[in-house]
């Protein structure tokens, strides 16, 4: 099983919900972007599944073509959050021919924010699996939290995510501004836990 996210056009999400009832698929949960969102296309789709998303997609009548990412996971944390929360996903791609040593010094810094960001609950960065699914992003960083004000107050304002984060997106910064400036970031609601346990 795969853990896939999948950027879908606006429209009705609950028929994704319902994808859990099709062999082969153990999870399933998308709901639209929220006011707020850039670079996605209308519903963020999280799906577990034995294949890709897209021929599951294709069979609930899905105009195609989706832009749908494996996940290859580089670590997570599954924190209790009972009761909706606020998923959010970022989909970014590393500048091609940057050193492994920046890459894991992103991964380090992104990986960090957590400890200082008391409003994020579950989270997770992933590499993107290029092998099961080629794609412009490398890299998918997401979290849960309680209500949107986590993510767009204390998160998006921390002086850590100012200070250690950002740089890394900022193309004019030498030697830290590694990261395309297409990105894409959707957050949702979800009555249930996203990022659970692997």
């Amino acid at each position: 099983m795969t853990r896939w996210v999948a950027l879908l056009p606006a429209g009705e999400s609950a028929v994704y919900d319902a994808a859990v009832d099709i062999a082969g698929v153990s999870a399933s949960s998308a709901g639209p972007d929220l006011p707020g969102s850039f670079g996605g296309t209308g519903i963020t789709w999280d799906v577990t599944a034995d294949r890709s998303p897209v021929g599951i997609a294709a069979g609930l009548g899905v105009p195609q073509p989706l832009d749908t990412v494996a996940l290859a996971p580089v670590r997570s944390r599954a924190v209790p959050l009972p009761g909706a929360r606020v998923k959010r996903t970022l989909l970014l791609a590393v500048r091609p021919g940057t050193p492994d040593g920046l890459v894991a010094r992103l991964e380090a810094d992104l990986l960090a924010i957590p400890d200082h960001v008391s409003t994020i609950r579950s989270w997770a960065l992933s590499r993107v699996d290029q092998a099961l699914t080629p794609s412009r992003w490398t890299h998918v960083w997401e979290q849960e939290y309680r209500d949107v004000e986590g993510l767009t107050g204390e998160y998006l304002s921390h002086p850590y995510h100012w200070t250690c984060v950002d740089r890394w997106f900022d193309g004019e910064v030498p030697g830290a501004g590694i990261v395309e400036p297409r990105l894409a970031h959707v957050f949702r609601w979800s009555e249930d836990a996203v990022l659970v346990p692997r």
